[in-house]
């Protein structure tokens, strides 16, 4: 297997995180594996580099004496706000030539800047994601996912997303059980898909001002197998079912049927990650009714099946 070259690039102000999170993914691959990736980073001048959080860096070569990466990985950060014309040059005269093109949170921007994005689907972090399709109307912004593969291109969402993606890409280099090993060892969980979103439902949603609605988004989540339509939530709301629609969507950004629809998702995905129960008996309790409701439900939102979504993201028992 050939060795791939991972190239990190490096600005003043890039968040720290965005770029150790990946990295470590990797260097833990090589670790198990080695002779797969070499890592490198790099800035405009081969100058260290100082983070948001403070912590200086000091990279292995300037951008015009790096190695070609197979895999080029562009973190974001405060110093993604006003890109550097160089910085823009330099990824739109080298992006094209990587094998795989990575964005780290609002590495996207920097993308999107050097006309990378153009025509393809994309994401970056939810504070940014307006700023993003606003300012690059060319890109086709999806808020929701936690990343985003659109040809050889991935970007994802905030922070912690990249470490995700990083995962996602050494298990489609070297096979599951590698991307496995290292999720262990960092202490994170190999299950997280990249059209997961970034928010559960009820941090996507806003919290409703009004007692009786906040009410009302507790209930459905603690009873996703109750009788969730709105004549049901209103009752319990004391409105009637047309005030009740609108004054939970103003007041939570979303309409109860959407609310619903992602509390039941969120809660049958958790029971195949977490338990043995059947399909059939976790339909049942989140409300779906049937194990072809469940199923439905998962292929729209998820493009996969119950069963294959608890095969791959069911975490393996540590013997």
């Amino acid at each position: 297997m050939a060795q791939r070259t991972v190239l990190f690039v490096l600005f003043d102000d890039v968040q720290s995180l965005d770029v150790t999170g990946p990295l470590e993914v990797f260097a833990g691959a090589e670790t198990h594996m080695p002779g797969t990736y070499r890592i490198r980073t790099a800035s405009l001048d081969g100058a260290p580099v100082r983070t948001s959080g403070g912590l200086t860096v000091e990279p292995d070569h300037a951008l015009a004496d790096a190695p070609d990466p197979h895999t080029l990985v562009v973190p974001g950060g405060k110093g993604t706000r006003r890109p550097q014309p160089d910085l823009t040059d330099w990824l739109r005269d080298h992006g094209p030539r990587a094998e795989r093109l990575v964005s780290v949170c609002t590495g996207a921007i920097l993308l999107a800047a050097a006309g990378l994005l153009d025509g393809r689907r994309a994401t970056t972090h939810w504070a940014y994601c307006d700023k993003l399709a606003r300012d690059h109307p060319a890109v086709e912004v999806d808020p929701d996912p936690i990343y985003v593969r659109d040809g050889y291109v991935a970007t994802s969402a905030g922070v912690t997303s990249g470490i995700d993606l990083a995962l996602a890409l050494v298990e489609e280099d070297l096979g599951r059980d590698v991307a496995l090993g290292i999720a262990r060892h960092l202490v994170v969980f190999l299950r997280r898909p990249g059209n997961q979103a970034q928010f559960s439902a009820q941090l996507a949603a806003q919290t409703a001002q009004r007692e009786p609605l906040r009410d009302v988004q507790r209930w459905i989540t603690e009873h996703p197998d109750a009788d969730l339509t709105v004549q049901a939530l209103a009752a319990r709301a004391s409105l009637s079912p047309r005030h009740f629609a609108r004054a939970f969507q103003n007041e939570t950004g979303m309409t109860p049927g959407r609310y619903v629809d992602r509390v039941r998702l969120e809660h049958a995905r958790r029971l195949l990650e977490d338990t043995g129960d059947g399909v059939e008996e976790i339909s049942r309790a989140c409300g779906y009714g049937t194990p072809e409701a469940m199923r439905r439900a998962f292929v729209k939102s998820l493009g996969t099946a119950p069963v294959e979504y608890r095969r791959r993201f069911r975490p393996v028992a540590v013997q």
